[in-house]
């Protein structure tokens, strides 16, 4: 494990320019080339989600709301719970500014990619409907771009393992519960082992059962544990008013301190917030557009317009709420990093038992992530082979999630930011070259929505 943790440090530095470059630049100039729809058209994106507009026509498999509730499911987890507290211990408060920055940015980058997972859809060798990035670059860009798609989809079979949320909840179980002294006595080693047997077991039951079955669970935990998680952050906040401006103050303080301790110095700071926020939302990695191709909508825009709810959902809201708890609580310059200073937040500020309401949370956002996530690696495989040898990378999927019980944080966070840096790479270059195609397709879509008034 030391080997592949010291490789993944070595490689990693090299991959942050290209991914900076192409997350921050590209997606400054998305935003304005799109003539700030994503941001214009928020009201009509939550229309669309409640259903107002859907077509009980069109194709596909899943709901817009399912497909949203779906890719919000691999994302809001302990990306923004444990995420965010990495960020922060890595960079301090300030590093949370440009999370918020990222995200925004990502809130049009996903306007792009969830309309072009619909526009470029194509079937697979089953007749089943397909979406994602492997298919714009594929019938977007033409057969030149194949090898994109190609480096991709491997980048991918890596970077969609459940290693982060399995490693974390593991570190939660084994803080909260103390397993080895209240419930049986074994080494720490043996119960992480155990646990990951059994969330191994648990996360089977539910991925081979396929898309639907996926999406149903999805859309019945998600919605119901960010309300609970939500309503935990607010009843913290509210009985420590007087600490939240002076926390939010410290964010946009600390964002612009030029001196900072982060390893790189301020640079370092802002590439921080930026891996951490695209660990958090996944703009710009092209997951959620699988999803969002499998969507019951033949409008690429609508689609699009769904798409850039997630980063608003789960990182203007769900990451600023937790940074807040870290920072009022304290929690902020104690030694651990991850689920464990998130945990530590908790405890102090709610009456002793918060620790313990975070574990519950923890563990429905884990086995969320978990389902959601071996679907994006079985159509990276399935894009490589066939949707037959596709279907066994759950069997690698699972065997990698007790693998990731017993592995240290530094080697699960290396592999996944070496994954996801790559991943951008030919992602964003596909959503670049196709954004004309999605201005027109929008503008069409705009031009029709008003001469119908709706």
């Amino acid at each position: 494990m030391k080997a592949i943790n010291d490789f993944l440090s070595w490689v990693l530095p090299y991959t942050e320019w290209p991914m900076f470059i192409l997350l921050i630049g590209g997606g400054l100039f998305l935003v304005f080339y799109s003539k700030f729809v994503p941001y214009r058209y928020f009201g009509h994106a939550l229309a669309v989600v409640s259903g107002k507009y859907d077509d009980k026509n069109a194709k596909g498999d899943v709901s817009s709301f399912q497909a949203l509730s779906a890719a919000v499911a691999a994302t809001v987890g302990l990306g923004n719970i444990s995420g965010v507290a990495i960020a922060i211990h890595d960079g301090g408060p300030g590093v949370v500014f440009w999370i918020w920055m990222t995200a925004l940015l990502g809130m049009g980058i996903k306007f792009y990619s969830g309309s072009l997972a619909i526009m470029f859809r194509d079937t697979d060798s089953d007749g089943k409907l397909q979406g994602g990035p492997m298919f714009y670059i594929t019938r977007g860009m033409g057969k030149w771009a194949r090898p994109m798609a190609v480096f991709f989809s491997i980048c991918g079979l890596f970077g969609f393992l459940g290693v982060f949320t399995a490693n974390q909840f593991t570190e939660a179980f084994m803080g909260v519960v103390k397993p080895q002294e209240t419930l049986l006595v074994a080494s720490e080693f043996n119960w992480k082992l155990g646990i990951g047997f059994v969330l191994a077991i648990v996360t089977s039951i539910v991925i081979f059962g396929g898309l639907s079955k996926i999406a149903k669970v999805a859309s019945t935990i998600v919605p119901f544990m960010v309300g609970v998680y939500l309503l935990a952050v607010i009843f913290v906040m509210a009985n420590n008013a007087g600490q939240v401006l002076p926390a939010l103050k410290m964010i946009f303080v600390e964002a612009w301190n030029f001196n900072t301790i982060v390893t790189g110095g301020f640079w370092g700071l802002v590439i921080v917030g930026v891996r951490r926020a695209m660990f958090s939302n996944e703009a710009g990695l092209g997951s959620a557009p699988m999803y969002h191709g499998q969507s019951r909508n033949d409008e690429p825009t609508k689609e699009g317009l769904v798409a850039m709810l997630g980063p608003f959902i789960d990182t203007i809201m769900v990451c600023t709420f937790t940074a807040v708890v870290i920072i009022l609580s304290g929690a902020y310059l104690e030694d651990g990093s991850g689920i464990t200073m998130t945990m530590s937040a908790f405890e102090k500020t709610l009456y002793g038992f918060g620790d313990i309401l975070l574990m519950v949370i923890v563990t429905a956002f884990a086995l969320s992530t978990l389902f959601t996530y071996s679907y994006y690696g079985v159509k990276c495989l399935s894009f490589l082979t066939t949707p037959k040898i596709g279907k066994w990378y759950n069997v690698f999927f699972v065997v990698m999630v007790i693998f990731a019980t017993v592995a240290s944080l530094d080697l699960v966070k290396n592999l996944i930011d070496l994954s996801y840096a790559l991943m951008v790479i030919p992602n964003m270059i596909a959503v670049l070259y196709l954004a004309p195609k999605v201005n027109a397709a929008s503008k069409q879509y705009f031009i029709k929505k008003k001469q119908s008034g709706t």
